[in-house]
């Protein structure tokens, strides 16, 4: 006999399901289909997995329900893995415009089943002009007039369309990479060191550090300060925020100066903060830190001591609590370990949502959990390792001799599947350097400098019949 529980109390349970058990209670009958199908339950989880799902309509996500966008954007991200080598098709981005600085994606959109969705790329180029370029056509899509300035720094944000740049004068600018000019322009007292432009749940921002220790916050799109707060006593040098931009680290790379953790909410909200919500991290000689994919409070720090030859890993949780009406935050620790020198001293490094930390040592990848337990080696003898990239679900090698290699995550173990190499298709000169490696649903795209020729785009662009 079948018992019918009233809707109210069974979208209550359903509520509590990831979105694979949802999907098998959409199985039992036509009743569990119609509640495990809501878009209040599905848009939660596609909130709680994408936060731009909380700025944005399923109009604009090209979708009808929720459940259709989250089962279409998880196959998404799932695409390079089900991928071969013939899959991809390689281009470049012509020598003649030269790459000034380091290009980003600012197309919201990736592979689609119809074909429609496109990488497109922003950039300044060489005659000091910013430009979109459509990498699966190799044409130019758009761009700027030139800029009287050199523009230093650049950062996009794909999901809005917009690009936002930093001059040598330290004269931020806001365009939607459509008119000729600038939607919105601010100014910096210094010089601009880092910029990166995030979405929060307070709406989109720009985050800048300057030469000075200073941190500054502008609205998207009007470049509104919303707060400007004294850091460090010098220039920041490393600023990462949490997957769902509930925190902001940063970091000046000295022997006597410690790390910070600030809660975002409190540089945002700053008439409901009496001052900013942060913690030090008791870590000296932080060269780099990644927040762990999908625990928002979860961040791991690598040091190297070069005198001593030691490679230390230590991961914090960052816990919020209030006491007598006022929020603080404290560092909790969670574990600590140190590579022996005989297995080689990491360089680059990362962390899966299975607290696996994988580190480059020249030629080899080493995998430890972050309790420093050993899982896995990957060698590639005549092969060096340049860069790491990650993600939640792949891990992208590239390599000094222009090749990489894709990796995605075991479902039931904490390793490596090799998923295929994609070789460059030009012979590269002996000092050639790779400055920074761009990925997303349907590309991968590199940025190559050599002392021969000019800075060029090397791209791999997976075709949608998957």
């Amino acid at each position: 006999m079948e018992i019918h529980l009233p809707s109210l109390p069974m979208m209550e349970i359903f509520s509590y399901l990831d979105a694979y058990s949802l999907l098998q209670a959409a199985q039992v009958n036509k009743d569990w289909n119609e509640l495990a199908s809501s878009d209040v339950l599905w848009r939660k989880l596609c909130q709680k997995r994408w936060l731009f799902c909380d700025m944005v309509t399923l109009q604009l996500l090209g979708t009808e329900t929720w459940k259709q966008f989250f089962v279409f954007r998880t196959w998404q991200e799932h695409a390079k893995s089900r991928a071969i080598r013939e899959d991809f098709i390689y281009k470049e981005i012509p020598a003649e415009y030269g790459v000034r600085a380091h290009p980003c994606y600012i197309s919201g959109r990736g592979l689609t089943r119809n074909g429609q969705g496109r990488p497109v790329v922003c950039m300044v180029t060489s005659v000091n002009r910013i430009s979109t370029w459509d990498i699966q056509e190799g044409v130019l899509t758009w761009v700027s007039p030139v800029q009287q300035v050199g523009i230093k720094l650049l950062t996009t944000l794909p999901e809005m369309h917009i690009a936002v740049t930093v001059d040598i004068q330290s004269t931020i600018k806001l365009w939607d990479c459509h008119n000729s000019e600038a939607l919105a322009t601010s100014n910096l007292e210094s010089p601009c060191k880092l910029l990166k432009a995030v979405f929060t749940k307070d709406g989109p921002m720009v985050l800048i550090g300057d030469t000075l220790g200073n941190l500054y916050i502008f609205r998207i799109p009007d470049l509104h300060l919303i707060s400007k707060l004294k850091v460090f006593q010098c220039s920041i040098n490393e600023l990462n925020c949490s997957p769902q931009k509930k925190w902001i680290f940063l970091n000046r790379k000295h022997p006597h100066i410690l790390p910070k953790v600030f809660y975002m909410s409190s540089l945002l909200r700053t008439s409901e903060f009496s001052a900013p919500v942060s913690t030090i991290l008791k870590f000296s000689l932080c060269q780099r830190a990644f927040w762990i994919p999908r625990m928002e409070d979860r961040i791991t720090l690598m040091s190297i001591r070069r005198t001593q030859k030691i490679t230390k890993f230590i991961t914090f949780d960052m816990k919020l609590k209030e006491i007598q009406n006022k929020m603080t935050v404290k560092e909790q620790f969670v574990a600590s370990f140190s590579v022996p020198d005989d297995m080689g001293r990491p360089k680059w490094f990362g962390v899966s949502g299975k607290d696996v930390i994988v580190c480059s040592t020249g030629s080899s990848l080493l995998l430890f959990n972050i309790k420093g337990v050993y899982l896995q080696t990957i060698m590639y003898y005549t092969d060096w390792i340049l860069r790491l990239w990650m993600d939640p679900i792949y891990v992208i090698v590239t390599f000094n001799n222009g090749s990489l290699v894709v990796y995605a995550w075991e479902e039931r173990c904490r390793q490596l599947n090799r998923c295929y190499r994609l070789q460059s298709r030009r012979r590269l000169p002996q000092q050639s350097f790779i400055n920074k490696t761009l990925c997303d649903d349907m590309s991968i795209i590199r940025v190559m400098t050599t002392h021969s020729i000019p800075s060029f785009l090397m791209a791999y662009i997976l075709t949608s019949d998957l």
